[in-house]
């Protein structure tokens, strides 16, 4: 394999991530990685522990050769579109012949079937979907359970059962859709994806991020590599009451067009905000089965941020760009390849941008205000388009 894909948040980058580079390296034998990565903000509806610049050079450093940033209408969303715009990208930029993704069980050709099946939905699989979210259960239980009636024994329907299985199989669903011309590599991953206690060895970015909060980085050490650790800052808590004012300062009406805002979600998120000061106690009171944590973490920084349903959809079905964050100082022939056989402009400096039209141009304009509200939430001034050569 000449170029394998990787696909990203690094938030932050850890020892299991380190460990997947060293396998697509010396097990699948790519000559070159290229990481499609979250920006400053990320699918958990969170800004990211840091900065997107320090993360794409911790992922150089660790032995990707470039880093392009995933969009932040697409870093920002739920799995399904996290899943097809990164996918969109790869397909863009046109140099990539693999894609290895972690996962927390099955096998390459469990996913192929699967997500066949689940691209070709029949009516009895609709219909059975439709009466599993009459119960009030969330929209993944209702897929997991319908898969099961239908189908039975007949598909790996557990895939559908643990977070990266199902980010992993929108990657493959996303792919024959798009009848992108990748190899699949599923990678068994150590550990669960969202649990909180702090591991040896090998742990979850949830429970490093959560050790961070509590202000005892000295505890996750071990669990990053060196040069990740030293670059370590607090977490961005001003984001907590800008979130909060920007739906306070939102009508119900402006919200209801927000991204996955349905069902007037937007009227239960206005009316608790009002006697729930903390975003954490919000999210809290805001979710139910139906609607887990994280769908209405999304919704209220997509509320922050101005993501539309409308522009998402529009965002999909549009070639944008290839923004690069990152690129190792031994890669530059990379960098050339991308620009020579890249479908979508590739965006290496600022001025690069004046290539991009409509959709993309907003797409871009998002990005750089994602970037804003980062710095101010941060403190730090970081301006767009810069490339690191590390």
């Amino acid at each position: 394999m000449k170029i394998c894909a990787i696909i990203a948040e690094y938030n932050p980058f850890h020892n299991g991530h380190l460990k997947q580079i060293e396998y697509v390296k010396n097990t699948l034998n790519a000559e070159k990685i290229i990481v499609i990565m979250s920006g400053d903000f990320t699918q958990r509806g969170e800004p990211a522990i840091m900065n997107k610049y320090t993360r794409a050079k911790h992922a150089v450093i660790a032995g990707a050769d470039a880093v392009i940033e995933l969009p932040t209408v697409f870093a920002t969303a739920n799995a399904e579109i996290f899943a097809k715009g990164a996918i969109n990208v790869i397909n863009g930029i046109s140099v990539c012949d693999g894609l290895c993704f972690g996962v927390e069980s099955g096998e390459k050709e469990e996913y192929l079937e699967l997500a066949k099946a689940l691209n070709n939905e029949t009516s009895e699989y609709k219909k059975a979907v439709k009466s599993q979210l009459e119960t009030g259960v969330s929209l993944a239980k209702a897929k997991h359970t319908a898969l099961k009636s239908v189908y039975g024994d007949a598909l790996n329907c557990d895939l559908l059962s643990s977070p990266n299985n199902i980010l992993g199989l929108e990657y493959v669903k996303a792919c024959l859709k798009t009848n992108a011309s990748l190899e699949f590599f599923p990678m068994i991953r150590e550990g669960k994806h969202n649990d909180k206690t702090l591991r040896k060895g090998i742990t979850s970015a949830t429970s490093i991020r959560e050790k961070i909060k509590l202000n005892q980085k000295r505890a996750v050490k071990k669990s990053l590599p060196r040069f990740v650790f030293r670059d370590l800052k607090n977490f961005p808590f001003a984001y907590e009451k800008m979130a909060l004012s920007k739906i306070i300062t939102t009508s119900s009406e402006e919200m209801s067009k927000i991204s996955d805002c349905t069902e007037g979600l937007e009227n239960r998120i206005k009316a608790l905000v009002k006697d729930n000061h903390s975003l954490e106690t919000l999210i809290e009171k805001v979710s139910t089965k139906r609607y887990p944590k994280t769908r209405i973490s999304r919704i209220i920084l997509a509320n922050l941020l101005g993501v539309k349903e409308k522009f998402v959809k529009d965002c999909l079905e549009t070639p944008l760009y290839a923004s690069v964050l990152a690129v190792n100082n031994e890669s530059k022939d990379l960098l050339k390849e991308l620009s020579q056989k890249s479908k979508i402009p590739l965006i290496t400096r600022k001025s690069d941008f004046t290539a991009l039209k409509k959709t993309a141009l907003e797409s871009f304009e998002l990005d750089e205000t994602a970037l804003d509200i980062y710095n101010l939430i941060t403190n730090e001034k970081r301006s767009y388009g810069r490339i690191n050569f590390i």
